[in-house]
Order: C-alpha cells, then sequence, then structure tokens
C-alpha cells in the first residue's frame, strides 16, 4: 500500500475511534447520571412546577423516590397559605389562633434526595381536575388533609367563585369556575362502625361491621379521584367484630374479639374487594395514606424524663434519617401494601403514598395544647400540659401541605 492508501487507512481507522471514544463518553455520563438517582421505591417522573424558586429550576428526567428525603428550613417560601386567611380552617388545627407562638413549623420544606418536588400551584392544580370530583375518606387526619388542600387551592381563587356545604358526614368544597369538587367523607374504619357519626362519635365500646362497606361507599363510588386514610381509630383495645346489622334485634348480632392485626386485615379485605369489584378503573384514581405517626415518647428522639411527648417541640428530628417511632405500627403497615399489591395483580392502579416516615420527623409539627380543647382543661391538667397535649393531628399550615404536594405531583405528571 502506498503512502496515500496508508494516509486514507490512517484516517479512517481514526474517526472510528473517535466516534467509539464519543459514544463510550455519552454511554458513561447517561450511566453515572442514573446511577446518582437510584432510589428504592415509590418513583415518579418529576418535573418542577411553573414558578418554582431557584431551588426547583431543575428539569428532572430521571425517576425519583420521592418519599425519601429531608425538611429543609424555608422561610421565603413556605408557608403557602396564611391560617388566618383560610376560611375553611378547622379549630383542631388552628394552633396560631389558640396561642401558639413560634412559627418556625410553617416553614419547613420537604426535600427528596434526588429531585424537587413542584410547588403547588392551585391553577394548574384545578385546571388537571377541571369538571371533576376528588373525594378524601377516612378519619380527623383525613379531614386534616382536606382542610389543607381547600386552603392550598382557596389562596389562590377569588372568593365569588368557591362554596361549601356540610352535608351529614360529607364536607364540600367547589370551585365553581372550574366545576371541581374536593370533598371529605367520614368514614373512620373505612367499613361500618358505630362510631359513623361525623360529630357524636366518641362512643366507648367500638363496634365495626367488619364486612359492611357499602353504606359508605355508595358516595364515593362515581369519584374521579378518591384518597383512602384508616390506621389510627384501629387501635383501640376495646374494638369487637360484629355480624349482622346495627338494625338487626341485638340478640341477632354475634360478636367477636380479635386481635389488632386480624381485625385491620380484615377491614382492608373488605375495602380491596370492594375496589376491585366496583370501581371505574378507566375514570377513577386511587390513593391510600399510609399512617399519620403520633409523638408521645420524647425519649425515643432524646429528651430527658419530664419533656414526654410533643410539647414544647418546636424543630423537627433532624440528623436521624430512618427515625421510626414505637407507636407507628409496620406490621399494619404491611397489611395495607399487601391489599394493595393484590389489589394490583388484579388490574387495579392504586398508589400508596407513603407519608409515615417523613412525617416521623415533624414531632413539632402538632398542636399540642394549642387548639380547640372539646372539654376545658381542668387545673390539674392545666399544672401539667404534656397530659392533654395531642401529639396525633397537624397544626395547619404544617405537614399536611408536604402530603398534598406529594399527592399533586402525582395527579399533574399522571394527566400530563
Amino acid at each position: 500500500m502506498g503512502p496515500t492508501g496508508k494516509i486514507m487507512e490512517c484516517r479512517f481507522y481514526c474517526r472510528k475511534m473517535m466516534i467509539l471514544a464519543g459514544s463510550l463518553m455519552v454511554m458513561a455520563a447517561v450511566y453515572l447520571t442514573r446511577k446518582s438517582d437510584q432510589t428504592t421505591h415509590h418513583r415518579i417522573m418529576m418535573m418542577p412546577a411553573a414558578g418554582r424558586n431557584n431551588h426547583n429550576n431543575e428539569m428532572m428526567t430521571e425517576s425519583c423516590d420521592i418519599f425519601s428525603g429531608k425538611w429543609v428550613y424555608d422561610d421565603i417560601s413556605y408557608p403557602l397559605y396564611k391560617e388566618k386567611e383560610c376560611s375553611f380552617m378547622l379549630d383542631e388545627f388552628s394552633c396560631e389562633k389558640f396561642g401558639r407562638k413560634d412559627t418556625m413549623y410553617q416553614h419547613w420544606r420537604w426535600k427528596p434526595h434526588q429531585c424537587h418536588l413542584p410547588r403547588f400551584n392551585a391553577r394548574e392544580f384545578l385546571r388537571k381536575l377541571r369538571g371533576k370530583r376528588m373525594v378524601f375518606v377516612g378519619d380527623s387526619l383525613s379531614r386534616n388533609q382536606w382542610v389543607s388542600l381547600v386552603c392550598l387551592v382557596e389562596s389562590s381563587l377569588d372568593h365569588l367563585h368557591i362554596s361549601s356545604h356540610v352535608n351529614g358526614s360529607m364536607y364540600t368544597f367547589k370551585s365553581t369556575e372550574y366545576n371541581v369538587s374536593i370533598e371529605f367523607y367520614w368514614a373512620p374504619f373505612l367499613v361500618e362502625s358505630n362510631c359513623d357519626d361525623p360529630i357524636n362519635h366518641r362512643v366507648e365500646n367500638r363496634i365495626v361491621r367488619a364486612h359492611a362497606i357499602e353504606k359508605h361507599a355508595k358516595y364515593w363510588t362515581d369519584a374521579d379521584i378518591v384518597i383512602f386514610d384508616s390506621y389510627i381509630w384501629w387501635l383501640d383495645h376495646s374494638i369487637k367484630i360484629m355480624w349482622g346489622s346495627f338494625e338487626d334485634n341485638p340478640d341477632e348480632r354475634r360478636y367477636k374479639e380479635m386481635n389488632l392485626l386480624s381485625r385491620y386485615k380484615m377491614g382492608l379485605n373488605t375495602w380491596s374487594d370492594w375496589i376491585e369489584k366496583h370501581v371505574n378503573l378507566t375514570k377513577t384514581q386511587l390513593f391510600f395514606i399510609s399512617m399519620s405517626p403520633s409523638h408521645l415518647r420524647a425519649s425515643e428522639w432524646g429528651m430527658e424524663e419530664g419533656n414526654n411527648n410533643c410539647y414544647n417541640e418546636t424543630k423537627p428530628i433532624l440528623g436521624k434519617e430512618g427515625y421510626w417511632g414505637s407507636l407507628s405500627n409496620a406490621k399494619m403497615m404491611r397489611i395495607v401494601e399487601g391489599e394493595i399489591e393484590k389489589l394490583r395483580s388484579k388490574s387495579v392502579k392504586i398508589k400508596l403514598l407513603n407519608v409515615t416516615q417523613l412525617s416521623e420527623y415533624r414531632k413539632d409539627g402538632h398542636p399540642s395544647i394549642y387548639r380547640r380543647q372539646w372539654e376545658p382543661a381542668s387545673k390539674l391538667d392545666r399544672s401539667n400540659p404534656p397530659s392533654y397535649a395531642d401529639c396525633g393531628h397537624w397544626c395547619l399550615p404544617g405537614v399536611p401541605d408536604v402530603w398534598n404536594e406529594l399527592l399533586y405531583a402525582y395527579i399533574i405528571m399522571q394527566s400530563s
């Protein structure tokens, strides 16, 4: 081969090597990017919403576990609304109104490890839901989340274009401008019980018809989005499972005492069977909110004796990733996950919003003594504030706003 041929051959092989090297560099970059974004569960394609501050200006193109992360203090863009300006705020969650002076609990933002949550945008949310009906079904923690959502939505709307009413167990907020209805339905066990009155439900001996759900389900069968919640009420030791009807002659009813896990599984099994048989899967989006933690044992996060619950707590649990309080029953969580997996195996699409771990860190977010008391505290109680502190519900603005940002992320991404 002459000199010219050798030069041509060199150019050919050099060009091939350059192309190969470039391809390898691209492949390596893709691999490293994907490897850095690896997470374990609950992946979702994330993208920042319009108008997000600088901390959310990244365009996410990889999937992300939005439930694994940390709380970041942000007193610039949070809270997303003001307690006093929400027309739908309830006294159970109005911590400022009832004397709480520190407001740091309002300024914490949830930051997933591998991405950013889109900032809640009320009008974008309503555009996605135009003409639809959303229903929260569950207990007072579900109502806590419902109040949070309607406060988030109301903060961006003209009051002339919203309406609300209460009809028995159903609380309804409606945006007439977008024809969107956001509702809460009281059903603390999901199945039928003697605690189903939304006002007078503090009964001494709780009875559950663990095989009966139709009484409740007819009120949310035709909804477009349903968010379920049921946990804390099942923990009561006095619960009895009943066969028969509350309308039957008492002599015809049969009762059985069951352990916690057995009765919980029985109730959720009735719920999941109903979902499988009656939900219109071409129309309805389904979500289940995992258990909301209570902070009643301060020794678990390192406090000394005497500080025995959430009273006087003003900061989250920081630097203890994976903290899990003893009052959050992991076995009950497994039951929920099992019922959801069973539904998925039968082609029922349902998302578990796992708010438990991220809420575990927020010992500071509860009303404590700063809420309406159903019964005035006695002189003895007032001398010992932790004795009547509410460490189960959440102040608003606060933790449930993040639950709704997680819900919002799923809704806007799935319906894009």
